[in-house]
């Protein structure tokens, strides 16, 4: 957002130029984050089931096939719905973030064209999490029940490919959000403080 126009809000924001000590985006897309790999780390789990029945066996672990595919589904569902409130957050704080304009990224990149990137990736990861979750609901409740399927797997191979992309997707995405924290110092109190010639031992006290 333009600096002059976000002067106006100074008087409000604090060392990190946001109106809250700690910034909500980074917490939240943490959780975006492990609910969807544990979403899917449990689905490959219940679908190579039949093949480290034994393992839990000898663990002592009681445990049925679909125990791994409930807990994919429900935190499928959680990380569907916590992304909205992550990109939400990632906006909000975007539009507040006055990075220096005269750097670059370890990849070459400009703040501007960074915060762009990102905030781009993070729809498209909002609309692939949120397709997901209803490929999911399709497998869960139309799929695994049709009577012609010889196999109690609740998902489907193409499934779990396409979770793995999107891992694979949301680690670039990060690290375009890392680098605008740590490169750029976009919301990061240290970085401000030291910008503006400020000292943190007597700042940060």
């Amino acid at each position: 957002m333009n600096s002059e126009l976000i002067d106006q809000l100074t008087g409000s924001l604090g060392a990190n130029g946001l109106p809250y000590t700690i910034p909500i985006h980074p917490n939240l897309v943490h959780l975006t984050i492990g609910l969807f790999i544990i979403a899917m780390t449990f689905d490959i789990v219940g679908v190579l089931f039949p093949f480290q029945k034994w393992v839990f066996k000898f663990l002592g672990i009681t445990v049925e096939r679909d125990n791994f595919f409930d807990v994919g589904w429900y935190n499928m569902v959680a990380a569907s719905i916590i992304t909205f409130f992550t990109v939400t957050a990632g906006f909000y704080e975007m539009l507040l973030a006055t990075p220096p304009a005269d750097m670059k990224s370890a990849w070459g990149l400009q703040a501007m064209e960074t915060m762009l990137w990102h905030g781009v990736g993070g729809v498209f990861l909002l609309a692939l999490i949120v397709g997901m979750t209803i490929w999911r609901g399709w497998q869960r409740f139309v799929w695994a029940k049709q009577e012609y399927k010889q196999t109690d797997r609740e998902v489907q191979w193409l499934y779990l490919f396409a979770g793995i992309a999107i891992m694979l997707i949301m680690y670039v995405h990060g690290t375009l959000g890392a680098q605008l924290a740590a490169e750029f110092g976009v919301h990061n109190t240290a970085d401000n403080l030291l910008r503006s010639g400020q000292d943190l031992n007597t700042s940060l006290k």
